[in-house]
């Protein structure tokens, strides 16, 4: 066995406490085996694989947990990257981790676990050895990140669906469209909560509904192609962990709130179906439950959403859990206006740099980008 630690595939991720699980997973547990019965001990397609997952922006406003986009820009710099290696040295059916890089970052690095029991792309490649029933090779996973921890951006899940993807892939691409995603949400509910809003469209791409977990059931929203829909997304220098996030949540809301922030969620899916962006970005501006938690958690996020509108964006909110601000445009042409105005209030009100990147929806989703083929 190589040096590094090695996680083998019976062991199971352990959940969090405090991320509650819904009362049954029967459909979840379903898929899983009817992946495993349809491709038992399946034969490696390629040496290696290398896949790429996107930043997502959860929750879009009203869409608290089931509702969220992925985001890329043309570098594939806003996402990560996964290697899925076969790996001899290992024992047949173990995981490994080899490697984590951050190029942009170089000490968050330092920061993430090898062991795969506490990595979010090991948890997931776990998850997705188990659903294809592989139990003959070992796996050694690289993992490049291009997000930081804690933002906002999906970092977790965009490591998970590269993990999914990568591993998939190096057996033949087996695993349903559901398949994969559960095999993300297994990392998710490790670290962050039972939530498909992020790792949902990191996956599948573009906007997703998550209808229901039981049974689990995720609705693709088509955008039409002319839609030249932008997010202009400034994170502070400032880390706002999910479990701080939720934790700030009211445990109950007014009859009101709960009606109004329904409707503005309705009228996101239908400005997203209609190819409608002033409509997206305006229900994306109307959430009356937990924005007006979270935005006092992040110095000068409301003068930052004011900024944002001022300079002619459409809407603005925060991304998924924070610290990163949202906003969005059509086209391009207003974005680098719109992030200087953003960054300026987060310096002048809250007191924080920021960093500004200005993306595009992102419609592919978790894809291969590279193949080695075997010897």
């Amino acid at each position: 066995v190589s040096s590094h630690r090695a996680l083998l595939l019976p062991l199971r991720p352990r959940p969090q406490a405090d991320a509650p699980l819904p009362p049954r997973l029967d459909q979840a547990q379903t898929l899983r085996r009817a992946a495993a019965s349809a491709a038992s001990d399946p034969a490696p397609a390629f040496r290696s694989v290398t896949a790429f997952a996107p930043a997502t922006v959860a929750n879009l406003g009203p869409g608290f947990d089931f509702l969220g986009c992925a985001v890329a820009d043309a570098s594939l710099s806003l996402g990560d990257t996964v290697t899925a290696t076969l790996d001899p040295s290992l024992p047949a059916g173990a995981v490994a981790i080899s490697c984590i890089t951050s190029p942009s970052r170089p000490r968050l690095a330092d920061r993430l676990s090898r062991d795969p029991l506490r990595n979010c792309a090991g948890i997931a490649a776990v998850a997705a050895l188990r659903a294809l029933g592989v139990r003959s090779h070992g796996v050694s996973l690289s993992l490049t990140k291009g997000l930081p921890l804690g933002s906002g951006l999906g970092s977790s899940a965009a490591s998970a669906a590269a993990a999914a993807k990568a591993v998939d892939a190096l057996f033949g691409s087996l695993l349903p469209r559901d398949g994969l995603v559960l095999a993300g949400l297994e990392s998710e509910k490790a670290v962050s909560g039972f939530h498909a809003d992020n790792i949902a469209p990191a996956i599948l791409g573009g906007f997703v509904m998550v209808r229901s977990y039981d049974p689990f059931c995720l609705v693709s929203l088509p955008c039409p192609p002319a839609l030249r829909l932008c997010f202009v997304l400034v994170t502070p220098d400032f880390e706002a962990p999910t479990s701080k996030m939720r934790a700030a949540l009211p445990k109950n809301i007014a009859m009101g709130h709960h009606v109004r922030n329904s409707s503005q969620a309705a009228a996101l899916v239908a400005g997203v179906l209609q190819g409608d962006a002033a409509l997206i970005g305006s229900a994306m501006s109307s959430d009356f439950i937990v924005e007006p938690t979270r935005a006092p958690l992040i110095p000068g996020m409301a003068a930052v959403k004011a900024a944002a509108l001022e300079a002619g964006a459409l809407g603005c909110t925060i991304s998924g859990a924070g610290p990163t601000a949202v906003a969005v445009i059509e086209g391009e042409e207003k974005g680098e206006e719109v992030a200087r105005r953003m960054i300026d209030a987060f310096l002048s009100v809250g007191k924080l740099k920021a960093t500004a990147t200005v993306a595009q929806l992102d419609r592919a989703g978790a894809r291969v980008i590279s193949t080695s083929n075997l010897e």
